[in-house]
């Protein structure tokens, strides 16, 4: 045991060193003497080497920092396509980019209830979640395209990096099967091959890695327009907002029975939304500038994490994420690729060419989906323009007059139902009647039954997609929310995401409708 000095020795020590220093020969000097230039000089040396010895520290802690992130990704080929070409290099911080974002239905790591253990198989080998993130060399624009897992493409033959056998082509095949024909560079094939593409990285994250960086960010808020206890997936919410992690996060984004028509796209939807969510709360956190906080989310995503060997380098991450920081949230686009289903089997789908073909050259030729689209013809109106409002939809099949109309207000705006009220009443609803309410982001409208029509024409009307028209008994008649998107003007805000797209920008928020299954 080291015993402490007592005040009195720490007294006599620091008069001892008080009592003999050295002069600028190194000769020992009386106390109080004036050291001159010589003791300077090796007190300028001392601070120096002292300085270096914290400067080589600093280069070590941060060299060790960077080894261990980048001993926590594992590798694999990014292109296994038995006549694929390795994208050309690419200049991380100046050239167009793309990367492909796979989620693993991996079971490996996962002790959760609804999702297996840890005893489990890895899943059956598929894709969960296919995204293509393309960044603009301009800094300026980032497009995420989702690929339903039940789509049908041609599938390219595939050479297992493992076992050098190659798999043999299909000219329709699943697309998230393509992931266990011998690893994320065959879905990288695939996917080259639909678009015309020539993908530069691709990422692969297993299930853990949405529980712990939905953890590590403190949770995700998403929303949900009604009630939701999914036994299936194990998501339980209740309506309106929450905040989700672990293994809510994951189940909010693998439910395919909640939302929309019960299949993948209603589950894609959600998954747009979360990642918007998660974006608009990543930048009003400023952590894409904070480094310490960048750090910890490389170290969790990168522990789950596979990669092509281009991208293994963290350098490489933060890089992206340089490159990410200051994109403006509307310039930020998700959508799905447009589809149709197959006429063999209405639970798969296939791509819909047409409407696919003008996606893929915007990416192709580096082009952001929220620009503005080429001036049209003076005899044709843009696909993407809300008709004037002056434009009079058709005329509903029942009398406005006898339709009650409740306008609820959701906006920061008091006299907002009011004013749409009017309009209302111009238009032959003479029964409608302004109410105020909670505030809510998207417009709705909501009927009850014999209504039908007159919910499809206020729809219409005021711009709210045909999606955001609800059955709801209780409405007794018509009601229509009045949201932010709908706080000004006679239409609701949609961005130009194009007329075939559907899909939504980053500083959007989303409710997603449940399925009722």
């Amino acid at each position: 045991m080291t015993r402490r000095p007592s005040s009195d020795g720490a007294q006599n020590a620091g008069d001892a060193a008080a009592a003999v220093t050295t002069d600028a020969h190194g000769d020992a000097a009386p106390a109080g003497r004036h050291l001159g230039r010589g003791g300077r000089h090796r007190g300028l040396v001392i601070a120096a080497m002292v300085m270096a010895t914290v400067l080589v520290a600093a280069v070590a802690f941060v060299a060790v920092q960077v080894f261990r992130l980048q001993s926590n990704v594992a590798t694999s080929p990014l292109n296994l396509g038995e006549n694929g070409e390795t994208a050309l290099p690419v200049d991380s911080r100046t050239d167009p980019l793309q990367i492909l974002v796979l989620g693993t239905d991996t079971r490996t790591g996962n002790a959760g209830e609804f999702f297996g253990s840890e005893d489990d198989s890895a899943g059956d080998g598929n894709s969960d979640v296919m995204m293509l993130l393309t960044l603009s060399a301009d800094r300026e624009d980032v497009t995420v395209v989702s690929f339903p897992r039940d789509l049908l493409v041609p599938l390219p033959s595939c050479v297992n990096p493992e076992t050098g056998e190659a798999s043999q082509a299909m000219d329709l095949g699943q697309l998230n099967g393509a992931l266990g024909e011998g690893g994320p560079g065959c879905t990288v094939a695939a996917i080259n091959n639909l678009t015309g593409l020539s993908i530069d990285h691709f990422m692969m994250a297993d299930f853990n890695a949405v529980k712990e960086l939905s953890s590590t960010l403190g949770g995700v808020e998403v929303c949900v327009e009604e009630p939701v206890d999914d036994e299936y997936s194990g998501l339980t919410l209740p309506a309106g907002t929450s905040e989700v992690e672990g293994d809510q996060a994951l189940a909010f984004l693998r439910t395919r029975h909640s939302f929309g028509d019960g299949g993948d796209t209603g589950r894609i939807a959600a998954q747009q939304s979360f990642l918007a969510s998660m974006a608009r709360k990543v930048r009003a956190e400023g952590t894409l500038t904070n480094l310490p906080r960048l750090y910890s989310i490389a170290d969790t995503v990168t522990r789950n994490l596979t990669v092509d060997e281009d991208l293994s380098r963290p350098t490489e991450l933060l890089k992206i994420a340089d490159r990410m920081k200051d994109v403006d949230l509307g310039n930020i686009a998700f959508v799905t690729v447009p589809t149709e289903q197959w006429v063999e089997d209405p639970n798969r789908l296939v791509l819909d060419e047409d409407a696919a073909a003008p996606l893929f050259d915007a990416l192709r030729e580096d082009r952001g989906l929220t620009e503005d689209e080429p001036e049209p013809s003076a005899t044709a109106a843009p696909a993407t323009q809300a008709p004037a409002a002056s434009a009079t939809p058709e005329a509903p099949a029942a009398d406005p007059g006898t339709v009650p109309v409740l306008v609820v207000n959701a906006t920061s705006d008091p006299e907002r139902a009011a004013e749409l009220q009017e309009l209302l009443v111009a238009a032959g609803y003479t029964q409608a009647v302004p109410f105020a309410s909670v505030p809510a982001e998207m417009s709705q409208v909501y009927f009850s039954s014999g209504y039908e029509a007159a919910a499809a024409d206020v729809a219409d009307r005021f711009g709210v997609p045909q999606s955001r028209v609800t059955l709801d008994e209780s409405a007794a008649g018509v009601q229509l929310l009045v949201g932010a998107d709908l706080a000004t003007g006679p239409r609701v805000v949609v961005p130009p995401l194009g007329s075939a797209l559907e899909g939504q920008t980053a500083d959007e928020v989303t409710c997603q409708a449940s399925s009722g299954l």
